[in-house]
Formats: structure tokens, sequence, C-alpha cells
């Protein structure tokens, strides 16, 4: 791989305008390659002998060293916003000479994307060495509170081998192993000190509250009920806050390495550029030039090492008893291995399609009643497998166009499934749903056949509950973290009001909104075995139940409810009157969703006109909504037209493709409204064919959502998430509250 390929694979997404814009260089070196072209032609035209040109050159070959100095780079102070800090800028000593004016552009603009790298490297390790001051404290009070806890208990000290290992010291050595044991505070010698240290530590701080886990806890926030909190000195409160403490260390050694990285992609691509310059322009100045990087803060300090190490001791000793390899197994996560059923899944699709063609099942008379019974069971499976490919499919553009979405949603570092992980999921899923119904097919689809058989018709609840079991299993299988996450954001939709909203919580909402025909499916597993008509040839008492009439609509409105809620509760936190706006968007579709359902159910003039007339509103309010807003296009006076000035795919006609089909995949819902009907399909195939247009809808939504959240992010240079510290001390209370 090339290595401007490399430099920008390796990039900080948030980060890449603070990196060096080697692209850019690469072009003015172009113009001076071009230059120094016109000039050797004008070169090989001169008079000049060419034995006379091999005399100059040797006869100036001892003078080699003092033209060699083709720039002289200062280091000059600046001024910025009242702090002296330091900068370089080039002299380009052979500007006279042809195409000298390119090297000096040249020279002018690398000078300026360094000291735009050190300035922001200076910035970040500021930064990370005030966040080091602060888990410096955070462990103080950690240390403390083990000894509170152990002289309540009346336990035996050796339970906590050791304790406090100081990360203040920035300018101290700690290169080896035993460096850092010499840092290391063993508990018996803790325990000759004054007591009172600690219990002087203990006064001032105070927990930090988590953020409400609960709905009863967030309705006594609501309410402003609370109660007087207390540092209670128990084993639970000291597990909690290790943990805490835990996860705060592992985020502050991913800054650190992501630091370190920066620094030696840039000083890399300095070297690069400058060999390329000597190269074209056939100078000796990157020798010269790369001694001022080399001396340069970015390349010199030594603080983030220091504190690598430090970090990493002090996660060893406290977090993973003292086993290396734990620790630095938390602390760089491995990747997960990526595999797939892809062969499996259309393998069984060609077979399904060979067995309904060889026995013509679908023209057998009991076609209709497979359709209106069992299909609906297996359609929920089809929903399921399409969304997650469509899923795949969006993590694998996010990753080759560099939006971090693994930080947006906040997953933890290592757990993150890739798009093969996801295919791998999928394909299994869709592998046992078509074993299912080639099982179903074979038994006939005609109920009334001697090969019907009533554990054929159990086969599809037999899928639900395997998947659902698998979905729940506490087991370390089948990406456990991921599953639990997914659950633990689901519970949060689900209870909307109660929980602050992030951005893996809406995100959730939206999918579900397009899941409606996937909700219905599930009401009609419930019906159709609860109510037992599977033990009757496949009769079919559900659409003509009013309950199920009932709850056929309440299932199209429960996800667009729940957004609608949450929609309200970020406008109620963040007192900004747009979420108020999204939430009706929300509002509006559940009325067209109800209007349409209420004709498809009913008919009738009334029922046709106010669906139409509300579909249509709902549709143009929500499609303003997704290009405007979500994906932040049509913007004015941008330098693309009718998009925005940041783009991450480099074809423009990927974003108007993109709108248009969302315009369209939009209007689906006229089919409900035009009663469009098609002789060659069952009224059931194309209610899955409508469903399945509205997912792969948003699937294309989710791209184009991320990107614009990931664009947010990099020009906030935002690139970690913020971990809440366990302890809080009275002098910075007034900061942190």
């Amino acid at each position: 791989m090339r290595f401007g390929k490399e430099f920008v694979s390796q990039m900080i997404p948030e980060w890449q305008e603070a990196y060096i814009d080697y692209a850019y260089l690469k072009t003015i070196l172009q113009d001076i390659q071009a230059s120094r072209r016109v000039s050797d032609s004008n070169n090989q035209n001169s008079s000049t002998p060419s034995f006379a040109r091999n005399l100059t050159r040797r006869y100036n070959r001892n003078a080699l060293v003092s033209e060699n100095h083709d720039i002289v780079v200062n280091t000059v102070t600046r001024d910025e916003e009242g702090l002296e800090t330091t900068a370089y800028e080039t002299t380009f000593l052979k500007a006279g000479e042809q195409g000298g004016d390119f090297e000096v552009t040249f020279f002018r603009n690398l000078d300026r994307e360094f000291n735009k790298v050190i300035s922001f490297y200076r910035l970040k390790v500021e930064k990370a060495r005030t966040e080091a001051l602060a888990l410096n404290k955070q462990m103080d009070a950690l240390i403390a509170f083990r000894h509170k806890v152990m002289d309540q208990n009346q336990k035996n000290p050796s339970v906590f081998d050791s304790v406090s290992v100081d990360i203040n010291g920035l300018d101290s050595e700690a290169g080896s192993s035993s460096n850092c044991r010499e840092h290391r505070v063993a508990l018996e010698d803790v325990m000759r000190n004054d007591d009172t240290s600690n219990e002087s530590i203990l006064e001032r701080i105070r927990m930090n509250k988590t953020r409400e886990i609960t709905p009863l806890s967030a309705i006594k926030t609501i309410l402003k009920v609370h109660k007087q909190d207390e540092l209670k000195f128990t084993r639970e409160n000291l597990k909690e806050v290790e943990k805490r403490l835990q996860v705060a260390f592992i985020e502050f050694y991913q800054k650190l390495r992501h630091l370190k990285n920066y620094s030696f992609l840039n000083a890399s691509a300095v070297s690069k550029i400058m060999k390329k310059y000597d190269k074209i322009a056939k100078r000796n100045a990157a020798k010269l030039y790369m001694d001022m990087v080399d001396r340069s803060y970015l390349s010199s300090s030594e603080e983030v090492h220091k504190l690598l190490l430090k970090v990493e001791s002090i996660f060893i000793e406290h977090f993973s008893n003292s086993n290396r390899r734990q620790g630095m197994s938390l602390l760089r996560p491995k990747i997960n291995k990526e595999r797939f059923f892809f062969g499996c899944g259309v393998s069984l699709i060609v077979a399904l399609g060979l067995i309904i063609h060889a026995r013509n099942i679908m023209g057998t008379p009991g076609q209709r009643t497979y359709m209106e019974t069992m299909f609906p069971l297996y359609r929920f499976f089809g929903f399921v497998v399409l969304h997650m490919d469509m899923y795949a499919a969006n993590i694998y553009f996010w990753r080759r166009y560099r939006v971090n979405y693994s930080f947006i949603f906040g997953f933890k570092q290592g757990t993150e499934l890739g798009y093969r992980h996801v295919l791998l999921l999928s394909f299994g899923l869709g592998t046992l749903s078509l074993c299912a119904v080639l099982l179903n097919l074979d038994m006939e689809m005609d109920a009334q056949t001697k090969d019907y058989r009533l554990v054929t018709e159990l086969i599809p609840l037999f899928l639900l509950v395997l998947v659902i079991a698998i979905f729940l299993c506490p087991f370390h299988i089948l990406y456990r973290s991921s599953r639990y996450f997914f659950l633990s954001v689901l519970f949060r939709c689900i209870a909307a009001p109660f929980y602050a909203v992030n951005l893996p919580d809406f995100f959730l909402g939206d999918q579900l909104t397009s899941q409606v025909q996937a909700l219905r499916s599930l009401e009609f597993y419930i019906c159709y075995y609860g109510f037992g008509d599977f033990r009757y040839r496949r009769r079919d008492t559900c659409t003509s139940n009013i309950g199920f009439r009932t709850f056929y609509f309440i299932v199209a409105v429960i996800p667009y409810w729940l957004r609608f809620l949450q929609c309200i509760r970020r406008m109620m936190e963040d007192k900004d009157l747009s979420h108020g706006y999204n939430a009706i968007k929300y509002l509006l579709t559940i009325v067209a969703a109800c209007l349409r359902t209420a004709y498809t159910l009913n008919r009738g003039t009334t029922w046709n006109i106010t669906a139409w007339v509300f579909s249509g509103i709902a549709t143009f309010y929500g499609t303003y909504w997704d290009i405007v807003v979500d994906w932040g296009l049509l913007q004015r006076g941008c330098k693309n037209s009718f998009l925005r000035d940041k783009l991450l795919v480099p074809h423009k006609t990927v974003y108007y493709a993109a709108m248009v089909l969302n315009v369209l995949l939009r209007l689906v819902w006229l089919q409900t409204v035009l009663d469009l009907k098609f002789s060659f399909l069952h009224r059931e195939t194309m209610v899955a064919l409508l469903a399945c247009l509205e997912i792969i809808r948003r699937g294309i939504w989710n791209f184009f959502r991320l990107e614009n959240e990931h664009l947010n992010n990099v020009g906030r240079y935002r690139a970690f998430k913020t971990v809440p510290l366990p302890f809080n001390y009275e002098e910075d209370g007034d900061h942190d509250n």
C-alpha cells in the first residue's frame, strides 16, 4: 500500500483536518516536477559541451557542503490568545532559480501544516496531562475508600495486595518494569502512614451520581424527590467505583495511544514528503528539515509515552490482579474473527426454488391457505434478515468512507461487529429459516393431504423460540456483548419517557418504525398459536377477531409513538424546539398509518380521502426532515449544489440518487390507498414486498444519517466519549455540576 493511502487509513477520522495535508503538498511537488522538466530541457539545449559540464561538476564537488544549504529553518515565537507558542518558518535560499517560486510555496505550506500539527498535539497533550491529574486524585480516593472498607469489614488487609501508583509525575522516568515497581507503595508501608490523610480525603469527596438507570429514579428526578447522598463504605460501592475507574483508565489509555499514533503518522508524513521533494527538486533539504522535526515538541516530547507506561502499570496492578496478559487484553482488545454462511444460504434458496417448481406447489389448492397462515409467520425472519443485510452494507460503507460508527454508537472497543460478523448472523438466521420452510413445503402445502402433521405447523414457533433463546443466552457465545447492548438499547426505547435519549436509542427507534410488518407478524404468531388455529388444518380466525384487528392498529403505532416520546424527552432536557418539530413528524405519521390501516380493513370513500390527505402531509414532512435535517443536505450557498460543503462519498450523483430514492420509497403507501392489485401476486406477498422496500429505504437513510453525525464530530474534533468518574472532590464540585 502506498504511504498516502496508508496515511489516510490510519487517521483518526474526527481529527482528519488536524493532520498534515499530505495530498495537497504532493500537488505542489507535481508543480515543482513540471518546472524542473522545463528547466532540464533548457539545460540540454544549452551550448555547454558535456566534457566541460563534467569538469565543472568535478571542480565544484568540494563546494557541495556549502551549496547544499538550500533552506534555513528558523524558530519564531508567536503570541496566540495571550500565550507564547513556538513555531517554525523555513527560508528557501534559492528562490531566484527557475521554478523557485513553487518551492517557496511548498515550504510555506509545509511550515503551516507542521505548525498546525504541533499546536493541536500540544493542546491534546495538555488535556491528557489534566486528565492524568484527575485520575491520580481518583486513585487517591479509591485507596482511602479501600482502607475504610477494610476497617469496617475487619477483613485481612492482604486481600488488597497494593495500592496507589502515582501517575502525576510526568517528568519521572518510566522505562522498565523495575522502574514501575519503584512507584508502587506496598500495603504495609501505607499502614504505617497516618490514617488522618485517608480520612481527610474521604471528608472532601462524594460519589458522583450515575445516570438514571431505572424508571423509578427517573420519576424521582422529574418530581425532584431526592435523598441526601451519603458516602457508604460498602463492598458493593467499592466494586462499582473500581468498575467505573477501570472504564475511565481504558478510555484514557486509548486516547494516549491515538496521540502517540498521531505524532508518529505526522512525523512520517513530513519525512516522506521531504524525501519526495529532494528527489524531485534535486535538493538536499530533507536532513536539515527532519533535524528540526526531531527536535520539535511533536517528536521530542516523552510525556505521552511515560503516561502510557504508567497507565499500564496502574491498570495491571489494580484492575487485573497483577496479571499483565489479562490487563493488556483489556487495554488492547483483539478483534473477533469473521466468517459467514453465504454459500449455505444460497444453496437453500436454490433448493427452495427447485422444490416449488418441481412439485408445482404454487398451483395447488392449498396455496391460498398457506399464504394466509404460514407465510406471515415465516416472512418475519425474512424482514429481519434483510434489515441485517442492509446494516452489514452500512458498516461496509461506513468503514470504507471512514465514518467512526463504533464511537458514534458507543460500542466498547473490540466488541463492535464488522460487516462480516453481521452477515454471519444474517446468513445463519436465513439458513435456519429456509430449512424450516423446506421442511414445511416437503409436507405439501395442502393441509388435507395425508402428509400433514401437527408438528410441521409448530416449526415456525420452534424457530422463533430458538432465536429468542439465543438472543437471551447468558453465555459468551455469538457476540454476547453486542446482544446485550442491543437488548439494553431496546429496553430504553420501550421505556422511552423514563430514560435520557442517546443516539443509539433514537437510531434503534427509527429502525423499528421500518419494521411495522415484522411486529404485525409477531402479533399473528400470538393469535395463530395462542388461539389454537394451527390445530385445525391452518384455519385463520385472526383476521375476523375484533381484538386482533384492534391490536393491528396499535402495533403499527407503537414504534412511532416511542419515537414521539423520545423526541418529547429530548425537547424537555435540551430545551431545543427542533426535537418538538421532529415529534410532530411522528405524530403525523401515526395519524396517516392509522387512517391507511382503517381504509385497508373497512374501505370506503371517506377513509380513502382522509388517508390520502394525511399520508401526503406526513410524506412531505418526513422527506424534508430526512434530507435537510437528518442528512444535512440541500444547504444554501454551499460549494456542492443542493448538497453540503463536506461530502465523504466522492461522487455527488450518489447523494442526488439517494434523495430521489428516498422520495420514491416513501411513496409506497400509495399502493394502499390506490388499492393496486396484481393477478400474479398474493395480497400477503404484496405487503411483504412493500415492507422490504421500506427496509431498503431505511438502510439508505442509515448511511447518510451517520455520515452527517460523523461530520459534526469532525467539526468539533470529538473522537472520544466522556467517561464519568466515580468521585467528586468538593473543590471541583462547581465545575462538575
